[in-house]
């Protein structure tokens, strides 16, 4: 095992286990949860799915081992490229993407594949906001050099992708202000930006709920927000009330793998509602497991923080993996109902196309970032 990840597994183990580990129960909760979708869309094929998982999973692990092996520094300029290719992919999306139930938020490529041009702005929002606080690590209170050129391509992403996804844009905000934080932009100007982003988000709730906004998603939104705090008959209701079944058949130790009764109800088990299958099947055991599994993933980037001597190092790990358990953790709210349905899928584990490989690629930068801390080590053994 040592010989292992000295040689061909490299960066932080513990990082690499938690991945692993979360592949794997990914591939036995989407088998157990497609067994419906197979017999309605493929006549009882069965393995139709989990082959074409395990197959994208796959790819995605092998990328993001390819990933891991790229030096940090060089994501800084991959970065600048992918943000000046991301936000003129999100307004085509947003006038000329492909709708799929009811959201705008893919766009074809060759090959017959989609492509969610969200994923691809978070994950390069992101590296390009650690790259420039890395860059202006001597300008930091200079709000004019510093703070508003940054907050410009903030606002410029989170907006665009707003109308069509404001829970990918939340996240995607609080990330950035994290990233800001730790890239050690002043306590007062943080305090205003989320001050103002308060006001901004407090006045556009106010707006959609008291209009009939039919722009993008905003009114499946709204609908979606009324049916959770009324508890109404909508669909988001009907997903949220299978899903508590599912929780509360589970129990403590669930009813075993592959023996979940709720995924033939639930409109996407395989996605936004797994978690409450993987419950069900393996109990709040099982859930708290998984749980621990993406808290360990964000304790492991803050030692990568504490650890390292290089600030895009610091700043990409805990940005992304901050991200990414942030997504987890709403995507498991929504399954034990204690948020309203966002459409999160749940990082790795959930069945996905190209947002495993962005996933993955993120995953890859983390790892590449934790070996600043243990390069030393392995060059020594």
């Amino acid at each position: 095992m040592k010989e292992l990840f000295g040689k061909y597994l490299k960066g932080d183990p513990v990082i690499w286990f938690v991945v692993l580990a979360l592949s794997v129960i990914g591939v036995m909760a989407v088998y157990s949860s497609t067994g419906t979708l197979a017999y309605k869309d493929r006549g009882g094929d069965t393995e139709y799915y989990l082959i074409k998982h395990v197959s994208l999973l796959g790819f995605g692990l092998a990328t993001m081992w390819l990933t891991h092996l790229i030096n940090i520094q060089y994501y800084s300029r991959i970065g600048q490229i992918m943000l000046y290719l991301a936000v003129p992919l999100l307004i085509y999306t947003l006038f000329f993407g492909l709708e799929i139930n009811e959201a705008r938020r893919w766009v074809s490529i060759p090959g017959g594949l989609t492509v969610q041009s969200s994923d691809f702005a978070k994950l390069a929002l992101i590296v390009f906001v650690a790259r420039f606080m890395a860059k202006r690590q001597g300008e930091v209170h200079d709000f004019k050099k510093t703070l508003l050129p940054i907050l410009g391509w903030i606002l410029l992403v989170c907006v665009l992708i707003f109308p069509e996804d404001f829970s990918t844009s939340a996240v995607l905000f609080l990330t950035s202000m994290l990233v800001l934080f730790l890239g050690r932009i002043p306590m007062k100007q943080i305090g205003l930006l989320l001050g103002i982003g308060v006001l901004v988000l407090g006045g556009l709730f106010a707006y959609v709920m008291n209009t009939d906004v039919q722009f993008g998603r905003i009114a499946t939104m709204k609908s979606r927000i009324e049916a959770f705090s009324n508890g109404s008959d909508d669909g988001g209701s009907f997903q949220s009330r299978q899903a508590k079944i599912a929780v509360a058949r589970g129990g403590l130790f669930g009813t075993g793998p592959g023996r979940s009764r709720q995924k033939n109800f639930l409109p996407s088990p395989f996605a936004d509602f797994i978690y409450a299958i993987i419950i069900e099947e393996y109990g709040y055991a099982g859930g708290l497991f998984l749980l621990l599994l993406y808290m360990t993933l964000l304790y492991r980037a803050f030692s990568i923080v504490l650890r390292t001597e290089n600030s895009l190092a610091a700043l990409l790990a805990i940005g992304l993996s901050f991200s990414l358990v942030v997504q987890a953790l709403i995507n498991m709210g929504v399954a034990v109902n204690i948020l309203p349905v966002t459409g999160l899928a749940l990082p790795i584990v959930s069945r996905g196309g190209t947002s495993i490989l962005f996933v993955s690629i993120a995953f890859g930068i983390i790892l590449s970032a934790s070996r600043t801390v243990y390069t030393d080590k392995e060059d020594a053994e």
